[in-house]
């Protein structure tokens, strides 16, 4: 092991001893500096993880998110400076900690949360006019084999659980009571400087789920309907105009 990789071990993990080789500048021991320093570090990236993830540490509370938040720091450094996106993983750590079986959900409210950062942070992306999709959609002809851009920060969720309903309940003071065991589609988006959450049908979910693949309307509708009958295709399409979402239609390229 390296030096710096000793040093970023025991960094992060505060039953190692301070590594060998340290120097204070003011004469100060080294090794009750270094534990300040790791003490700063350690606490700088679990408040991280509390601003990523605010309605997990609700569900759980400060002390138990702040001891699960400290156990998942100490194995998993920074791959960037920026510390929104310190976490990505963090969904799959809770699926895994075994004190938190109690709260079946709080994984795929995670990773609800992570895909509103995701979304926040996602690239820019001018949206057509809605009267311009809205007049190519209308001709038949048209719409059949068209490709639907879609704007970089869409991000779609399926869970088991009602996670837009308990993410919902926790944006007001004090959260209202909500029922988590039903299954729920969530749909991230951010429009103009805002993220908005939406809980959309299964149809919908698949629709979109295609149309992001980069399938045409035509198939999209086609793959959504194999297992949900129940799609309205205008609705959804619909929803996307107003959210401001769709960024292009492009006709398909057909190979002979």
């Amino acid at each position: 092991m390296s030096r710096f990789s000793e040093f970023a071990a025991a960094l992060l993990d505060p039953g190692k001893a301070c590594p060998p080789g340290l120097i204070s500048a003011n004469g100060a021991d080294p090794g009750n500096r270094f534990a300040v320093y790791r003490n700063n570090v350690l606490s700088s990236l679990i408040n991280a993880l509390a601003d990523n993830y605010p309605v997990v540490a609700q569900l759980v509370g400060e002390e138990f998110f702040r001891a699960m938040a400290g156990v998942y720091v100490q194995s998993a450094a920074p791959c960037s400076p920026i510390m929104s996106d310190y976490g990505a993983d963090f969904a799959r750590f809770i699926e895994q900690f075994e004190p938190a079986a109690s709260v079946p959900y709080l994984a795929d409210v995670a990773r609800l949360e992570r895909l509103q950062v995701e979304a926040c942070h996602a690239a820019d992306a001018q949206p057509m006019s809605g009267e311009r999709i809205v007049e190519v959609l209308s001709s038949p002809t048209l719409a059949a084999h068209l490709k639907i851009g879609l704007h970089p920060s869409l991000r779609l969720l399926q869970s088991p659980f009602a996670v837009v309903a308990v993410w919902a309940a926790h944006q007001q003071e004090p959260p209202v009571p909500f029922e988590p065991y039903s299954a729920q589609n969530a749909l991230v988006l951010r429009h103009g400087l805002d993220v908005e959450v939406q809980a959309i049908s299964h149809a919908a979910h698949g629709f979109i789920t295609a149309l992001q693949q980069g399938l045409s309307l035509t198939a999209a509708i086609e793959t959504a309907v194999e297992r949900h009958t129940d799609l309205d295709v205008e609705q959804t399409l619909a929803r996307l105009i107003r959210y401001q979402a769709i960024t292009y239609l492009l006709p398909e390229q057909v190979t002979q």
